[in-house]
This record gives structure tokens, C-alpha cells and sequence, in this order.
């Protein structure tokens, strides 16, 4: 029987996810079909277990899930227990694993497809929400030498910057959390936008000459153009704009792996999305 698989979200008619993963199973060979689950806002957990009772075999988390879907799994990956969130969860009788793809999905597209390396680098990572701290872990083992946290509540960037300085991967990393205003006169090689203003096409409170010679400005949000932090970093004369195309499909590439155990190749699905 061909194995099922889903995106859960609420709303989910949007979603990307069965044209990539239809591209990810025709070229890799694998017999599988791919569908969208819209779930009532107070039905997640019920729309889960329907769908493994039907078959399901794993299914990816989109907003306002991925909280959710972390708590109702019983095998937790270290990617998703740092987030405190899952995107990813596999299905195997009563075993519920969970595990996060999102920061990884992003250091990939950033340092294959970009051509960019964060090590040694000075980086700026915009926000502290869920988003944050999915890219954070990643982030660190990227290794570069200075990492800031800023957000406009700056508690919230104080609190996740200080609770990773133990991580080993941060030894080697600079990291501290930040307000907007202590941002003035810093310049970083690469800047990710990992806040919800892109949704409003509102901008952070960034002040100019914040993007070093040749700097890479990335903006987790995909298919909205030019957003206005990508505006502002173009006004600005960063060297490089992406937005967070490669990254949704780059996470979906390492769920595919997860679940079939065969890693796709995503440049020809992103290229085959940016050209549709």
C-alpha cells in the first residue's frame, strides 16, 4: 500500500508542502501520497490520531500546531526539545516521535545554496518567539564568532541568549541578547528576520549600517516579494537578499529523510517553485 503522509495546519489550503514532497518522491523514487489536514483550532490531537488510525505514517506541523504536536509526542529529538516545538512527527504503532527541521532546513539552504558559511562570522538573529529559538541550535553549531539576539520585548532576547550559553556549542560564540537601540554602530555579516513583521510588511526598528561588505540578508518569510526588512536591506547595500523559499523546502528535504531514509536533492524543487 502506497504510505500516507500530511501537513497539519489551520489554515493549510496555502501550503506548499504535497508539491514538494511529490517532486521529493518522484525523484527519488518512493511510493508515497501527500495530502493537507486542515484542523479545527481545539482538534489537533484528534486529527492526529485519526489520520494514524487511518494509516498515516508521518506528517509535518505548520502554525498554530507545532506547540502542540511537541507535547503529544512521547520520543522527542534534541532539535525539537530546544525549540520546544515540533514541525516533524513520525508514526510507528504507538510511538509518537518528534523532531524540529526548521533551523537545520535554514543553515542548509544558507550555507549549500547561499554559499554562505556563519562560521567565524558576525550574525544578527532578529526575534526571540518560537521561530528564534527553532534556528537558534543550528545556528550555534554553525560556529559563528559573534551571535546576537535582538527583540523589541529585550527580556525575551536576555532570556534566550542566557539560556543557551551553556550549550557546547556556544563555547566558541559570542552570544548575547539585545534591544533594537543597542544595535547602533554594529555591522554583521549575516541578518535573519525571524520575527512575525513580515506578515504585516511592518520593519524592526533597525538603524543604518548594519549590513558589513558582503553581508547576506534573510528573511525566513517566502512569497511575499520584498518585504519591507528585505527593502530596507537593499536600501542599506546589503550584498545578498534571500527569503525563506529555500528554507521551507531545505526542512522539508531533512523531514523526507527522516521519514523514507533517502535525503532528496532540494535545488531542483526550489528552482522548479521560484520558476512557478
Amino acid at each position: 500500500m502506497t504510505d500516507r503522509y500530511a501537513v497539519i495546519g489551520n489554515p493549510v489550503a496555502h501550503s506548499k508542502s504535497p508539491r514538494i514532497h511529490a517532486m521529493f518522491a518522484e525523484q527519488t523514487g518512493q511510493d508515497l501520497s501527500y495530502e493537507k489536514l486542515l484542523a479545527p483550532i481545539d482538534g489537533f490531537v484528534d486529527t492526529v490520531e485519526a489520520f494514524i488510525s487511518d494509516g498515516g505514517r508521518g506528517a509535518n506541523v505548520t502554525v498554530p500546531f507545532k506547540l502542540e504536536a511537541y507535547d503529544l509526542a512521547n520520543q522527542i529529538s534534541e532539535f525539537a526539545r530546544h525549540a520546544r516545538a515540533a514541525n516533524t512527527l513520525s508514526f510507528s504503532g504507538k510511538q509518537i516521535h518528534a523532531d524540529n527541521t526548521d533551523g537545520a532546513g535554514l543553515l542548509r539552504d544558507i550555507k549549500l545554496n547561499l554559499d554562505f558559511d556563519p562560521a567565524g562570522k558576525r550574525v544578527l538573529l532578529m526575534g526571540a518567539g518560537g521561530a528564534a529559538r527553532g534556528i537558534l541550535l543550528p545556528l550555534l553549531e554553525a560556529r559563528p564568532a559573534i551571535l546576537i539576539i535582538a527583540n523589541r520585548t529585550v527580556d525575551k532576547a536576555l532570556r534566550l541568549a542566557q539560556s543557551n550559553q551553556n550549550q557546547p556549542y556556544a563555547l566558541q560564540t559570542v552570544l548575547s541578547g539585545h534591544g533594537y537601540d543597542d544595535l547602533s554602530g554594529q555591522h554583521f555579516d549575516l541578518v535573519i528576520n525571524a520575527t512575525s513583521s513580515s506578515l504585516s510588511d511592518a520593519l524592526p526598528p533597525l538603524p543604518e549600517g548594519l549590513f558589513a561588505p558582503g553581508a547576506l540578508a534573510y528573511d525566513i518569510m517566502y512569497g511575499k516579494g520584498l518585504t519591507a526588512f528585505l527593502a530596507f536591506a537593499e536600501e542599506q547595500n546589503a550584498h545578498r537578499l534571500a527569503d525563506g523559499l529555500g528554507m521551507l523546502v531545505e526542512q522539508a528535504a531533512l523531514s523526507f529523510h527522516i521519514w523514507r531514509g533517502v535525503r532528496p536533492d532540494a535545488r531542483p524543487v526550489i528552482s522548479a517553485l521560484r520558476q512557478e
